[in-house]
C-alpha cells in the first residue's frame, strides 16, 4: 500500500503551523509535506521534524507576490534572476530538511501572451534547477494545475506535464501527479498511473470535486492505490486535502491502507 504524507498546509489547521508536526505524528503519519517553508528558519523546521521523527518529503519554491496574482516565477520572462534565486533558496531548505523532492512552480501566463516564450523560460529554469539539485541527489517536480484552482497556469494537463518532462530531459525531473487536478482536467486516472509509471515522482490525493478526504466523490482511490502497487510505485502520496470537519475525525479512510 502507498506511504502517506500529511500536508501540513491543509491538514491539522486546528493548531498553529509549528504544532502540526506533532499532530501529524500523533495521528500516525511518518512523513509530511507543505506548500512553503519560507516563513520559518530552516533550522527551526528541521528541529520540529527531528523532534517528531518525521521525514519531509516535498515543498514548493516560492510563489512570488500572491496578491499580484503570481503563483511561481520559473516561467516568467524577465524574472529569470528572481526564479533562480528562489530555486537556490529552495535548495538550501531542502538540504536543511533532508527533503528529497522540490516542486518548482511555473507561474501564471497572462491572457493574450505567447505561451511558447513562457514555456522556454520554464524549460531553461528547470534545467538550471535540475543541475543544482542533482549535485545533492534531490529531484525536481513539475505539476499541472487545473484551471478551476489556478486559472492560466502554464500547464493544466498531465499530458502537457509529461511533454515538458520529456523536453527538459533531465534524469532528476519528474511529474508531480496530483490526482485531484488530473481527474478534473484529464480523467482516466488508471491510464495515467499505469502508462506514466516511472515518470511521476510524487503523488497527491483529494476527493473530486470537493477536495476533501479521499473517501467521497467520483474517484475510487482504493482501486488507484492497488494500481500504484502493481506499477511498484515506491514514492510518497501526499494528502493534500481540506478536511470536511476535524482533521483527526476525518482520518478513518486511511485505516484500511495502513501497513
Amino acid at each position: 500500500m502507498p506511504k502517506f504524507a500529511a500536508n501540513l498546509s491543509m491538514m491539522f489547521t486546528e493548531v498553529p503551523f509549528l504544532d502540526r508536526f506533532k499532530a501529524a505524528k500523533d495521528a500516525g503519519f511518518r512523513a509530511v509535506e507543505f506548500l512553503f517553508p519560507y516563513d520559518y528558519p530552516a533550522a527551526q523546521l528541521a528541529e520540529k521534524l527531528q523532534e517528531q521523527g518525521l521525514q519531509q518529503v516535498l515543498f514548493n519554491t516560492s510563489p512570488g507576490d500572491i496578491p499580484r496574482g503570481e503563483w511561481g516565477l520559473a516561467a516568467l520572462p524577465g524574472r529569470e534572476n528572481d526564479a533562480r534565486h528562489d530555486i537556490d533558496l529552495a535548495l538550501e531548505y531542502a538540504l536543511a530538511l533532508a527533503c528529497p523532492s522540490v516542486h518548482v512552480m511555473a507561474g501564471v501566463v497572462p491572457e493574450g501572451t505567447m505561451v511558447a516564450e513562457y514555456q522556454q523560460v520554464f524549460v531553461d529554469n528547470i534545467r538550471y534547477a535540475a543541475s543544482r539539485f542533482a549535485e545533492h541527489n534531490i529531484n525536481v517536480m513539475i505539476e499541472a494545475l487545473s484551471p478551476q484552482i489556478k486559472p492560466n497556469y502554464l500547464f493544466s494537463s498531465q499530458y502537457a506535464a509529461l511533454e515538458l518532462v520529456n523536453l527538459i530531459d533531465r534524469p532528476n525531473v519528474f511529474m508531480q501527479l496530483d490526482l485531484f487536478h488530473a481527474q478534473i482536467v484529464d480523467g482516466n486516472l488508471s491510464y495515467l498511473i499505469t502508462e506514466f509509471a516511472g515518470r511521476y515522482g510524487h503523488i497527491q490525493i483529494a476527493s473530486v470535486p470537493n477536495r476533501h478526504e479521499p473517501d467521497e466523490g467520483e474517484v475510487n482511490y482504493a482501486h488507484l492505490f492497488g494500481l500504484l502497487d502493481e506499477v511498484n510505485y515506491n514514492g510518497w502520496v501526499g494528502c493534500e486535502y481540506h478536511p470536511r470537519a476535524g482533521t483527526v475525525a476525518g482520518l478513518a479512510w486511511i485505516t484500511p491502507f495502513q501497513a
